[in-house]
């Protein structure tokens, strides 16, 4: 078996997109970080979001069955930090942008690159992780132009090549 510690090393230089996973309905209202995140499936439209078990929030997700994955842009960071800090509440964090709604029910932020508004149509358990297969249910484009990555512990803006972030 291959070393945790080793594993982690070698997954830090695995860049991700940096989303904000939200959710909504009768378990309240909950917000994540997430770098865990990919397509499935083009036929129905799938995702797949990765969500630790030990999570407080990950019992609300299921109940709810619904989420939206947020895809954040490259002035993103400090909201990324705040999805990401436990010491905020959830009032708080979502207080640091503006949210609007689609189909599930689900909060999607506004000034995000995309949003994918998703049912979860599965779960899977698998180690610590809980594995959402979420169908796409909408989406929607935002105005941004540039990306951000979670590549090797940092955070890093990805542009368009004919352009200088």
């Amino acid at each position: 078996m291959v070393d945790v510690n080793q594993f982690r090393n070698a997954m830090a230089l695995l860049g991700g997109a940096v989303t904000v996973i939200t959710t909504d309905g009768p378990a309240g209202r909950f917000g994540f970080t997430a770098s865990a995140v990919c397509s499935v499936t083009d036929v129905p439209p799938t995702l797949l979001v990765c969500m630790n078990r030990s999570s407080y929030s990950n019992a609300q997700f299921k109940a709810n069955g619904a989420l939206c994955v947020n895809v954040l842009a490259g002035t993103h960071q400090a909201l990324s930090g705040a999805f990401a800090n436990k010491a905020l509440s959830m009032e708080e964090r979502f207080a640091a942008t503006h949210w609007t709604v689609l189909e599930s029910g689900a909060p999607v932020m506004q000034e995000a690159l995309v949003n994918f508004d998703c049912r979860i149509a599965q779960v899977h358990e698998v180690g610590s992780h809980s594995i959402f297969y979420c169908q796409i249910q909408g989406i929607r484009h935002g105005a941004g132009d540039d990306g951000l990555v979670y590549f090797n512990r940092a955070y890093h803006r990805v542009c368009e090549a004919s352009r200088t972030c």
